[in-house]
């Protein structure tokens, strides 16, 4: 695995920092109606991208996931404003504001979704790596799913075939204990999600998703395993989100306490921690990080104000076009 350096730490710091107010400040427009529709946001999940970033080639491994979606397609390259602006409904997003919260896509950086559907992206995710293999690349698909898409007979029927066929696919659950507003406990008589790869003989391990080294560490050796072609690995990685399932959710089915008791493990804290402790930064090299993040949020957020909604023939562009039907004229 590539080492993870003082300038690695820096950067695992200025970019989860990134992530986490970019989605604040996504909350707060969508209070202000800005963002409609659901909403559902990272915080504190963010260790989980940082580690699997670390562990891959962007250029040629693949990204899938369900619509807890905002920051891995910005971890990717995808430029943040346009990701913001996609949020705002505007026609400078990613999918020139017809996508929205639940859908961003960019193939050009290798992220395929952003799915609605629970579990929809389990079998594409293999599908992925099955494209992969057949046309003899050398990338490998990271298909991540929560811990209540597990209980979808899709992944079944997924694991069965990804095993099969050895495809180069590491399946990644994280498990943030909650589906929408149901334990994990409450939904299966294991809590070893991890161990639903046994069945199927697939290499399996749970994760510490606090921590973006631990999850690094993992990934890498999964992917290493996929490349080679050794086939899919399923890794359970456990984290928590400090937020609701989405922004409409009361969140009655947890106390306030459980909450800041896993803010005491906050992936950035450690990170930050880790700097502060090894000397990787001056006080005023960690303000200048955060003055730059909070300068990028703006950035962010005045482009998404500032941009056009699409024009109304864009929904007719994207659904079909009829030849014999000249009065709308298509433009994509």
């Amino acid at each position: 695995m590539k080492k993870v350096t003082k300038e690695v730490y820096l950067k695992w710091y200025e970019d989860m920092l990134f992530w986490r107010k970019f989605e604040d400040k996504l909350a707060a427009a969508y209070i202000q109606q800005k963002v409609r529709g659901f909403l559902h946001l990272y915080n504190g999940q963010e260790a989980v991208l940082a580690g699997s970033l670390h562990a891959i080639d962007p250029k040629k491994d693949k990204l899938i996931t369900a619509y807890r979606n905002h920051v891995q397609p910005i971890g990717m390259g995808v430029d943040p404003k346009r990701v913001m602006a996609e949020l705002f409904g505007k026609g400078t997003g990613t999918s020139q504001g017809l996508g929205g919260s639940m859908h961003i896509f960019s193939k050009e950086h290798n992220f395929y979704g952003g799915h609605g559907i629970v579990g929809g992206q389990i079998p594409l995710g293999a599908g992925l790596a099955f494209a992969d293999k057949y046309q003899g690349n050398d990338g490998v698909t990271l298909c991540y799913m929560g811990d209540g898409a597990v209980r979808q007979g899709s992944l079944h029927e997924t694991f069965n075939l990804a095993m099969l066929w050895n495809l180069p696919v590491v399946f990644i659950c994280e498990n943030n204990g909650y589906a929408m507003g149901t334990s994990v406990a409450r939904t299966a008589n294991h809590t070893d999600i991890y161990k639903l790869g046994l069945g199927y003989d697939m290499p399996c391990a749970a994760v510490d998703g606090m921590n973006p080294v631990k999850v690094a560490e993992a990934v890498h050796e999964a992917v290493e395993r996929a490349r080679k072609g050794d086939g899919p690995t399923f890794l359970e990685i456990k984290t928590y989100r400090y937020r609701g399932h989405s922004m409409s959710d009361a969140q009655h089915y947890r106390t306030k306490e459980e909450v800041e008791e896993y803010k005491k493990i906050d992936p950035i804290t450690q990170v930050l921690d880790i700097i502060k402790e090894k000397k990787y930064a001056s006080k005023a090299k960690i303000e200048e990080i955060n003055k730059r993040v909070t300068d990028r949020v703006k950035e962010c957020e005045k482009f998404a104000e500032e941009s056009p909604f699409p024009e109304k023939n864009v929904m007719y562009d994207t659904v079909y076009e009829q030849e014999d039907y000249p009065f709308l004229s298509h433009k994509l």
